[in-house]
C-alpha cells in the first residue's frame, strides 16, 4: 500500500493557485505604470518524477509563461511553487543557484540560444564550468553520445550544423548538468518531420536512460501525443483539461480540446521516424 509520504516524494514539481500578471505595454500607463494583464490564473499541477507532461494550447494561452514561472524565470504574482518538496516561490538568486542546476530549459530557437562564436564543445562545457564540475571534457563527450552526435562535433560552430543537430546540441548542454527536470519549449516547431522525429526520439530515450522528468510545451498535438504521458490544455491562462494522455486524446472532456484535436491533423504513422 502506498502511503501519503510516498506519494509526496513522487512529486518533483508542484504549483498551487499560481498566478502571473505582467505589464501590458500596449495599454495607456496609469500613474506612470503600465496596467497589469493576467497571463495565468489559478494553476494547480503536480509533475511526477520520470513523467513527461505536455503543455498545449493556442497562441496566448499562457503555456510558455507557465514554463518560465515554474523555473522562476518569471516572478509569480500569487500562489506557490515547490520543487522536490521545497518552496521556491520567492527564493532569491543566491538560494536558487544550486537548484537551477537541477532544472534546465531547452529553447525554441537553437540559433538564438547557442553562441555563434563558440564551438559546440565550449557551448556544452560553459554551464558545467559555471557550476564547478570536474572532468568537463569527458562529460562533454558523454553528452554528445547521449544525443546521438559524433564527438568530433565539439569542434564545430552552430552555423555548420543542421537545425536538428543544433537542437540536439541544446539538449546536450541541458543534460550535461545532470538535471532532474527539463523544460522544452516548442523545440521542434521549426524542424521538418524527419528532424522532429529524431529529436523526439532523443528526448524519449533520455527520459528512460537518465530518469529525467520533462515538461514539453507545444502547439502541435501530434507531437504531444507521441511523447507525453500526461497532458495539460491551457486556454486564456486557465486549465481546461488535465490528465492521462490516452484518455484525453481518446475522449476529450473539453470542447476546446476537441477543437484543438480537430484543427491539428495527426501525422501519418508511416512518415519517417513516426
Amino acid at each position: 500500500m502506498t502511503g501519503k509520504a510516498d506519494v509526496q516524494n513522487d512529486i518533483l514539481f508542484s504549483a498551487r493557485a499560481l498566478e502571473v500578471a505582467l505589464p501590458d505595454m500596449a495599454a495607456k500607463p496609469v500613474f506612470g505604470r503600465a496596467p497589469l494583464i493576467r497571463i495565468l490564473n489559478g494553476i494547480d499541477l503536480d509533475i511526477r518524477r520520470g513523467s513527461v507532461l505536455g503543455i498545449v494550447g493556442g497562441s496566448g494561452s499562457g503555456k510558455s509563461t507557465l514554463g518560465r514561472a515554474l523555473l522562476r524565470l518569471i516572478e509569480p504574482t500569487a500562489g506557490t511553487i515547490e520543487f522536490d518538496g521545497q518552496d521556491i516561490t520567492h527564493l532569491g538568486e543566491d538560494a536558487l543557484r544550486p537548484i537551477r542546476r537541477r532544472m534546465q530549459m531547452i529553447f525554441q530557437d537553437p540559433m538564438s540560444s547557442l553562441n555563434p562564436r563558440r564551438r559546440v564543445g565550449a557551448i556544452i562545457a560553459d554551464p558545467m564550468q559555471m557550476h564547478g564540475f570536474d572532468q568537463i571534457s569527458s562529460q562533454v563527450d558523454d553528452a554528445l553520445d547521449h544525443v546521438g552526435l559524433p564527438r568530433s562535433f565539439r569542434s564545430r560552430y552552430p552555423h555548420e550544423l543542421s537545425g536538428g543537430q543544433r537542437q540536439r546540441v541544446g539538449i546536450a548542454r541541458a543534460i550535461a548538468l545532470k538535471p532532474e527536470f527539463i523544460l522544452a519549449d516548442e523545440i521542434v516547431s521549426g524542424l521538418d518531420v524527419s528532424s522532429q522525429a529524431q529529436v523526439l526520439n532523443v528526448l524519449a530515450g533520455l527520459v528512460k536512460e537518465l530518469g529525467l522528468t520533462l515538461a514539453f510545451i507545444s502547439h502541435d498535438l501530434s507531437v504531444i501525443r507521441r511523447l507525453c504521458d500526461t497532458v495539460m490544455v491551457l486556454q486564456r491562462g486557465e486549465i481546461v483539461e488535465y490528465g492521462d494522455a490516452n484518455s484525453l486524446f481518446d475522449a476529450p472532456k473539453s470542447g476546446y480540446t476537441r477543437e484543438l484535436l480537430d484543427a491539428i491533423p495527426l501525422p501519418d504513422p508511416g512518415q519517417a521516424g513516426w
